[in-house]
This record gives C-alpha cells, structure tokens and sequence, in this order.
C-alpha cells in the first residue's frame, strides 16, 4: 500500500482503517481457506483460540521488511509473516508468536526474526512465559546475511530467557532448517501429529545434497521426534488439541522462575489410603508390572501429563498435583527393558528433573530400577556420560524431592533415580523394597564363585549364598538401620506421606538456594 502524504484528519483515520484491515486479513480469503481446508487455523485464529476472549493485545503490527532485492520491495508479506503480543490465558498473563503461513509461507527473515526475538526479550523482562506458534517455510533467502543473523538474534534471546520464564514451541506446520533450532532449545515441544514437521534440512535439500530419497513424514514427522529423536515432548491430534495441551502444560507452571507454582483446590483427600499398593508387587522379584496405574492413583484425581510418552519407554516423567501443588513425577516402567536406565532414559529424565528445580517444582521419584544399561553398545555411546546427567540433576536441584523405593534400587540406578547421599529431603521404601549394590544373584556368583565352583553341589550351595546374600544385603531394612531410607512404610499410606512431606518442605528453595555457595552453574556431562 502507498505511504500517507497528507489529507484530513478524516483521510488519515480511514487510511489507518484500511491499512489495519489488509494486515489483518493475512495473506486473503483464499489463503486462509486452503489452510481450513487442510484442517488449520490461520495464525490470527490460533492466537484468538489460545488466549481469554478480548485479552490479546497485538505488538509490531505494522512491522515490514526492508529489503528490495529479488522483488522483495513489490512483495506484500503482512505483519512480515509473524504476529506477535501478549494476553490472558486462563486468567494468567502470557506471550506469543504465532508465524503466518499465509504470508510469504511464514518465511523466516531479518524483521520477522527481529519482532520474535523482541517478543522474546519482552517476555523475559516481563517475567511472563513465551510461547511460539511455528508454521514456516524456512529462510527467506532473498534477505541473504540479515536472514542469518536475525536466528542468532533469535537464539540469544531464547537462551538469555532459559530458566528465567518457561518456553514452550508448538509445531502446527513446517519448522526446517536453521530455524528448527529454535523449538529444539525451550522447554517443551508439542507437534500436531499430522501437519506438524520439524528438520534440520526439508527432504528436497537432502537428496541434493547426500542422496537420500525420504518423505517429509519421515523425515521430519511426529514419530521421527516423539518415538525416535527424543525432541518433542507431546504429540497432539490437530491445532485446537495442540493449543489445549500448551494451556494445560502451562497451567503446572509459575509464571516465571522467581514465583512458586500455581497450587489449586483440591478435592481429593490428601491423606487418602489406597489398599491396593499392598498386593501391587508380584512375589517374583523379576515379574514386572504397570507403572501407570500406581501414578494415577497416588496423585490428585488420577490426572497425570506425560513427557515423552513415546520416547525411552523404561522411565516416565510429567506433571501432576499432590493435594493440589504442582509436582513432577519421575518413575521407571518395569514393564520395558525392567525398567533400566540407557543413555535416552537418563537424557529424558535429567532435562525434566532440571527444568522441575528451575522453576520450583517438587519432585517425587518411584523407584523401581535394577542398574543403568550395560553393554558395549551403551558404553561406547556414552552411558556414563548421559547417567551422569542423573546425578548432576538431582544433586544441583533445590526444591523439595521425595523419592519412595518400590522394589529394586541398585548400584548405580540407586542415585540415579534419588536417594538421600544425592540430595534427597525424604526416602521411604516399601516393605517390597530391594536395596543394595548389585542384586543378590549377582553378588554371589562373584564373591562366592570360587566356593560355588569347588563345591559338591554348585547349584545348592549358589543358592544357599544367593539366599543368605539376599536376606542380610536386599531388604531395605539395613539401609533403614544406616539411616539411609527415613521410614518404611505400609504401601497404602504413600499417598498420605507425600503429601506431609512437602506440607514440611513447603519453603525449601526459598531457603536453600540461596545458602549455597556462588558458582555460575555446575559443568554438567552435556
């Protein structure tokens, strides 16, 4: 459109009117049905579903490009691609930017990085979290350098706001290129399961440049990320159900690191038995069973938000309420791999637990682990590197942590999923508990071997070791006795204990943070 040269007062507020409305509008009628078409909303629709009715309030509207190379100076690319504000959501302040496939595809160029950087940067200052709606084609080549430059002030800003405000990405459209980087590196990643992609190169770029012949659902869809890669943290069925998800995420969540997270009525019974947790544990210390039913029935409501639900089966992570707090969840699953730690159980595990201590959120650890993964295949990968994480993670966190040992908790797992030595405030076991260095078969084929070996009958005299090895090592009665387990407990009275625990721990990282020494952050095993 023309730039104003003068008129009435009249004029000019008609040529506000008319400018704002072609903003608004997008790229036209045309556009934005073929997104309806494809089962999408246009940026402006999400946002409007996303925030409380009436709340949004628009920054860098009228925002453009300054580049005329390539035609660029003729292109008309509305509010550059992006549209960028804050608002309510669920009565709660937060900021966004949504990318407009309408305009110019989304395309990622230096003002339309510039207006997501300051939306960042404004958050950050605000103390408010960010979320962004990300639906792009890639760079826009045509600005060449400025292009480049506008993702280093992209990342800056996200990096700069990373652990002050929770960042959370939805991926409703392509996310390729450099530009992937940017929901890899906040908090959490929610992908749509059918429009969603995300890649550091589209398949068109890859056949050129190594050969490889794969769809872009393959390449770059959900299962690529929430079954394979370990980078999106929740799948959704469509755009409303991925705005729905982000809305309950951020209902876990304080508005920023310097707050307490929201605690709600709870009408379910804080000190509530549950009688089925004393018959839950097979007899066979080797038998496994479902994790899930004992989460669902410990926290308030039965409401629990998975993270990583498809990625590294054996353990289990997300958020929950304990007599209405917000807590994180940290488990096993016996019923994959027997529940052990591999190198992707311990990343899972470690960013979760980091991300629950920097904004103040409790954690509860179930335990039911044999050891971390062994094998060469883990070891030169790196499992020591990646359990490590583990143990940074729990001895760096300052808030509250609870661990309760359901059956096994060995060697190395021990620490790795929480026990007092590492920071623990309490640690409970059930009567079903197994703790110690290595399980009791293991210990005696190799103290005992030699006796086992030269003996009349090595099957009886194996087993009698194995036995009084178990007996004196196993239970979690010496431990308890060390004053390494606080109590142990009826497993129907779980519930009852964590919530008294945390009622006790309420200001903990108010407290304890603070009293630590100085130190910019720990040299954690990246």
């Amino acid at each position: 459109m023309s730039e104003v040269t003068g008129g009435t007062t009249a004029e000019r507020m008609e040529e506000w009117q008319k400018r704002r409305e072609h903003i608004l509008a997008q790229g036209g009628e045309k556009a934005i049905e073929k997104r309806h078409a494809k089962g999408q909303m246009s940026a402006r629709e999400r946002l409007e579903y996303f925030f409380d009715p009436g709340t949004f309030s628009e920054i860098g509207m009228w925002v453009r490009n300054r580049t005329t190379a390539f035609g660029l100076d003729k292109a008309d690319i509305p509010a550059e691609g992006i549209v960028t504000g804050f608002g309510k959501v669920n009565g709660r302040d937060v900021v966004a930017g949504a990318e407009d496939f309408t305009s110019m595809m989304g395309t990622f160029g230096e003002y339309h990085g510039k207006k997501l950087s300051t939306a960042i940067d404004f958050a950050k200052d605000k103390g408010w979290p960010f979320v962004t709606l990300n639906d792009s084609a890639g760079a826009r080549l045509q600005e060449g350098m400025d292009t480049l430059e506008s993702y280093g002030w992209t990342f800056h800003s996200q990096i700069q706001a990373s652990g002050i405000i929770p960042q959370i990405s939805l991926l409703m459209g392509p996310c390729l290129g450099g530009q992937a980087y940017h929901p890899v590196m906040m908090d959490f990643v929610i992908q749509t399961r059918e429009t969603g992609f995300m890649g550091i190169a589209g398949p068109a770029f890859v056949k050129t440049q190594t050969g490889e012949k794969i769809s872009l659902e393959e390449l770059s869809g959900w299962r690529s990320h929430a079954v394979k890669s370990g980078q999106t943290h929740i799948v959704a069925e469509d755009d409303k159900d991925c705005l729905d998800k982000c809305k309950e995420l951020l209902s876990f969540f304080p508005s920023n690191n310097k707050e307490r997270p929201p605690r709600i009525e709870c009408s379910d019974d804080p000190e509530r038995e549950i009688p089925e947790f004393d018959t839950l544990i097979p007899d066979e210390p080797t038998k496994p069973y479902n994790m899930y039913p004992l989460i669902k029935k410990v926290v308030d409501n039965g409401h629990f938000v998975e993270i990583f639900k498809d990625y590294a089966k054996s353990a289990i992570c997300g958020f929950a309420r304990m007599n209405g707090r917000p807590v994180g969840i940290v488990s096993n699953q016996p019923l994959v791999m027997a529940g052990v730690l591999d190198i992707n159980a311990c990343d899972k595990l470690a960013r979760f637990i980091r991300f629950c201590d920097l904004f103040n959120i409790p954690l509860v650890s179930l335990t039911d682990c044999p050891a971390y993964m062994i094998g060469s295949q883990q070891d030169w990968n790196g499992i020591l590197r990646h359990g490590a994480k583990l143990l940074y993670s729990w001895a760096d966190a300052s808030v509250p942590m609870i661990g309760i040992m359901i059956r096994k908790s060995f060697a190395g797992a021990h620490y790795g999923m929480l026990d007092k030595s590492i920071g623990a405030d309490f640690i409970y076991a059930w009567p079903t508990a197994r703790v110690t260095i290595v399980g009791a078969d293991t210990a005696a084929s190799i103290i005992f071997a030699r006796e086992i070996r030269e003996s009349e009958n090595p099957k009886e005299t194996q087993a009698a070791r194995i036995k009084e090895f178990s007996e004196m090592y196993e239970s979690p009665y010496q431990a308890a006795q060390r004053g390494y387990i606080d109590d142990i407990i009826w497993p129907h009275d779980t519930r009852k204990l964590i919530n008294r625990s945390l009622d006790v721990l309420d200001k903990k990282w108010e407290r304890d943070f603070f009293a630590r020494p100085w130190r910019k952050y720990s040299n954690i095993n990246l």
